[in-house]
């Protein structure tokens, strides 16, 4: 199994994406910045956040239209399940971070502004929908935080510990043959 070059540049953009934006969020939220100091950067958050739906949704697609290949190795039941839900996480992050970040904006009356290129319009206020947006923006990133650990975990000990090509796969495209010399050569 390899994975196309397509595949492989939208998870390191996103990967990169989302990663940023959730130490760019964790910052704002806890780095003891002035209400003033934080005001550009919240600008700066919200822009790129657009920029990860509009990207993000084109990655989600992708994968959903490409399916999820196959390990490249045996691992017990319990592992393939949890592995499944941690890439569904990941993609459900990857669209309901942006998205309760816009709602909370936008329903909070404000228009959010990309970069000054175009602008989301706010609407009437709605306080449910802001409060509903702002805990689903909180929560949700914190266990996104948790869920891109476990991600970047569970690579590293197939790298380091099984020794098997599944990160190999995510880097270079191809698998090299695990120990034992089983590969599959199918193409995603």
């Amino acid at each position: 199994m390899h994975y196309d070059f397509i595949s492989r540049l939208n998870h390191w953009i996103i990967a990169i994406a989302i990663i940023g934006m959730l130490l760019f969020g964790l910052y704002l939220e806890y780095g003891g910045l002035e209400r003033e100091a934080r005001r550009p950067l919240i600008g700066v958050h919200r822009s790129v956040g657009v920029l990860v739906l509009i990207y993000g949704a084109w990655r989600v697609a992708w994968r959903v239209m490409r399916g999820f290949p196959e390990p490249v190795s045996t691992m017990p039941r319990w592992q393939h399940r949890l592995s499944k839900w941690v890439h569904w996480s990941l993609l459900s992050g990857i669209l309901i971070m942006p998205l309760s970040g816009i709602g909370f904006t936008i329903f909070r009356g404000r228009d959010v502004s990309v970069f000054g290129w175009f602008s989301i319009p706010g609407v009437a206020e709605v306080p449910w929908i802001v409060a509903m947006s702002s805990a689903i923006h909180q929560y949700v990133g914190l266990g996104l935080c948790t869920i891109v650990v476990l991600h970047i975990a569970a690579a590293l000990k197939h790298h380091l510990i099984d020794r098997d090509p599944t990160l190999t796969r995510m880097i270079s495209g191809r698998a090299v043959p695990a120990s034992d010399g089983s590969v599959s050569s199918d193409n995603q």
